[in-house]
């Protein structure tokens, strides 16, 4: 039997069919426009349901795309700084230098020998040491 009253529609907004895009497009610690990285130690210390559920998950990510050729990743701890706080050893990181122009002023080039305009307005990623604690006894 059918009942003639319309079918009730679920309140809010409809289901994203990009869900995780949606999630990881917001701004989110380890998250850019490229990559997502999880701290290993902080996904070895999740509650043991999350950890299997995880494991879950990855396994059928790696069987999904385990035939891709897999580069090796180098994942470095960094933090924003202003251009103008770097010494000589940071700048040279990030590709810059610093010298004292012909009008005197402190003058930042660029790799390509560029002059960078406003460099007390420019922050750069500068390799800091890793705020999260690795688990004891764990792989490096």
């Amino acid at each position: 039997m059918f009942t003639p009253d319309p079918i009730p529609r679920p309140n809010g907004p409809p289901a994203s069919s990009t869900p995780l895009a949606d999630y990881l497009s917001e701004e989110h610690h380890g998250v850019d426009q490229a990559y997502a990285v999880l701290p290993r130690s902080l996904a070895e210390s999740m509650p043991l349901p999350w950890q299997q559920h995880m494991r879950d998950l990855l396994a059928e990510f790696h069987q999904a795309f385990g035939h891709l050729k897999w580069p090796v990743y180098r994942v470095v701890p960094t933090r924003y700084e202003r251009l103008v706080d770097l010494d000589e050893e940071q700048l040279a990181e990030v590709g810059c230098t610093m010298e004292v122009g012909d009008t005197g002023e402190l003058e930042y080039r660029s790799r390509d020998g560029a002059t960078i305009e406003n460099p007390e307005q420019q922050h750069v990623l500068v390799p800091c040491l890793d705020p999260i604690p690795r688990r004891a006894g764990g792989a490096s």
